[in-house]
């Protein structure tokens, strides 16, 4: 302080005006602070991921709103995520703190719920499609016996009977999964087509009259509006 007030006195006795040079570095020091805290939330935000391990190198994760892709490198500052197109997106590590990470490396399981819709026409033979299609499920090497697993038939629906699927995989791998998916779905079209039903698809019915019916109904009309008056 003393030294302080020594400056300040010989400056004074210069003719030199201490109080802006005082004023100049304390908004300098000000800007230093806001321009330093960008660094420090990033630099705690790196910490955190280190410290929490909610995500490490090499895991696929999808941040919420900002980028989806291989986590393939973690600085204090920023992270970079490799995306499907596997352009590089450098996330700053603040980001984390403010939005969700999900992490489907770490996943059990995958799910597989899909809907089927099959012809009105096909209604006798729902009950034993949703039974044979459970049965096969819960036969199935590669479906995790030890979760839900449920084949139900659901709602009426506009041109079709509608019956769901809902189970899941042993596999976490994506693209084993995509295999194991497609192997459910054509299983799931043998049986449909092995009780003789087919899959429906929106259709609508046009009723067309013959002529000679549109006449017979011309004249029941005017004998019913005779009969009135």
């Amino acid at each position: 302080v003393l030294y302080l007030i020594g400056i300040v006195s010989v400056l004074e006795l210069w003719g030199i005006d201490a109080a802006s040079i005082i004023a100049g570095l304390g908004l300098f020091s000000v800007a230093l602070a806001l321009g330093a805290q960008n660094f420090f939330k990033n630099l705690i935000g790196g910490l955190l991921i280190i410290g929490e391990k909610r995500f490490k190198q090499g895991d696929w994760i999808n941040i919420e709103g900002v980028a989806e892709g291989e986590v393939e490198k973690i600085d204090f500052r920023s992270t970079l995520i490799r995306r499907f197109d596997k352009a590089p997106v450098y996330v700053p590590n603040s980001v984390f703190t403010e939005v969700s990470v999900e992490n489907p490396s770490r996943m059990k399981n995958r799910r597989i719920f899909e809907t089927f819709g099959i012809r009105y026409d096909d209604l006798p033979q729902m009950r034993s499609i949703v039974a044979d299609v459970h049965a096969m499920l819960a036969a199935h090497e590669d479906i995790s016996q030890d979760r839900t697993l449920m084949v139900n038939f659901v709602t009426f629906g506009a041109s079709s009977l509608d019956f769901f699927v809902y189970t899941f995989t042993k596999t976490t791998d994506w693209a084993t999964f995509h295999q194991v998916k497609q192997d459910v779905l054509l299983r799931i079209a043998d049986i449909v087509a092995a009780h003789r039903a087919e899959f429906a698809f929106p259709t609508q019915t046009l009723h067309v009259q013959t002529p000679e019916a549109l006449q017979e109904m011309a004249l029941e009309q005017q004998a019913s509006r005779q009969d009135t008056d």
